[in-house]
């Protein structure tokens, strides 16, 4: 099974690594893993021009599954939007057709204290972000900023879906609560958005297949509110592109730090590409002390997803839930007084816990 490793920029290198000692101590006594690394973002760029350069799609076309770090940084700021580091992570996720971002937030009992809610709001909380990635006002054309009748500059971007893309991720949503609670809340704004009453209208219509699932709807405005307010009501979320891309974010402050949080973008056929949600935090860069333990929690998720290695996922969470357990914590996660460990220390204590 072979993984292709785009590490990218800023701290992607350095928790990449970590992710990376994890599974190679797995294939020493378990699935037969071949690693092959390729730049993207802004390394892409400085190794060819391209923040996705043709080598980097050619070596994830024969791979099963993409291991991604993170992209982006200052340096990188005044190129053309075309060539951003952002762009090779977009061009990958339309490429691969990775239409179905899952986002778990799950709060670790160690790390109640680190959410910046009360820890009898956000303890034992389980919830899952499934957010359509290649549709909406992000992808929709025309875009772009013209002169209009009256002679004054307009920015213009068009939010488009199609019913298809909307069944898929509806269906996805639905199979995967079959899974955990039977519980799935649709997000849109539908009572202003047109493209969203249509989005609301579909997923109604796809849960009559799936009545042993409780569906609701909620607008995105409230459901933000109800993150906070009471977020152990939610099993399964279900959004569109843009408001998928936020509320997530919010909901990874839940569980303490976005250092965390993992994810999984999936096609179709189960090909995948996995990533922290967080960004490439060019100001800790090279300092040894970002949180690892996303990055790592998502090769669990692309053990899962991608390569049907139940079990090995299963190795790689028991071992982050034992470190914390442990009192391990990075500075991210520490409590005030409490000892912290770097990028390296955190991944030597995970495979000491393999």
């Amino acid at each position: 099974m072979k993984i292709a490793v785009l590490a990218g920029d800023g701290i992607g290198p350095e928790i990449t690594a970590e992710a990376v000692r994890v599974l190679q101590a797995l294939a020493a006594g378990g699935p037969k893993l071949e690693l092959e690394h390729a730049p993207v973002g802004g390394a892409g760029y400085d190794a060819a021009g391209d923040p996705l350069p043709e080598a980097t799609v050619k070596l994830c076309e024969r791979s099963d599954a993409i291991l991604f770090g993170s992209v982006g940084g200052p340096k990188y700021d005044a190129l053309p939007r075309a060539r951003r580091p952002e762009q090779g992570l977009l061009r990958l996720r339309k490429h691969f057709d990775l239409f179905a971002n899952l986002r778990p937030a799950t709060v670790f009992p160690e790390l109640a204290h680190a959410s910046t809610l009360k820890p009898e709001v956000v303890a034992g909380l389980d919830l899952l972000i499934l957010r359509e990635l290649t549709g909406d006002i992000y992808f929709g054309q025309p875009r772009g900023v013209r002169t209009n009748e009256n002679g004054e500059r307009e920015g213009f971007d068009t939010m488009r879906y199609t019913e298809s893309e909307i069944r898929r991720i509806a269906e996805l949503a639905f199979e995967t609560a079959r899974r955990r609670s039977r519980r799935v809340c649709s997000v849109d704004k539908a009572n202003v958005l047109e493209t969203t009453q249509f989005w609301r209208d579909v997923v109604t219509e796809v849960h009559g297949r799936y009545r042993d699932v409780e569906l609701s709807h909620m607008y995105v405005d409230n459901a933000a509110m109800q993150l906070v307010r009471n977020p152990k009501q939610f099993d399964v979320i279900v959004t569109g592109n843009m408001f998928g891309d936020i509320l997530s974010d919010e909901a990874s402050m839940l569980t303490g730090s976005i250092g965390m949080l993992p994810s999984a973008s999936l096609n179709a056929r189960g090909f995948g590409l996995y990533e922290p949600i967080h960004g490439s935090a060019p100001d800790i860069a090279g300092k040894g002390v970002a949180n690892p333990l996303a990055t790592i929690l998502s090769a669990a998720l692309l053990l899962r997803h991608s390569l049907q290695q139940e079990a090995a996922a299963q190795r790689v969470e028991a071992a982050v839930r034992k470190v914390l357990a442990q009192g391990y914590r990075t500075a991210d996660i520490a409590e005030p007084g409490k000892r912290t460990v770097g990028t390296r220390e955190m991944g030597d204590a995970v495979l000491a816990a393999l």
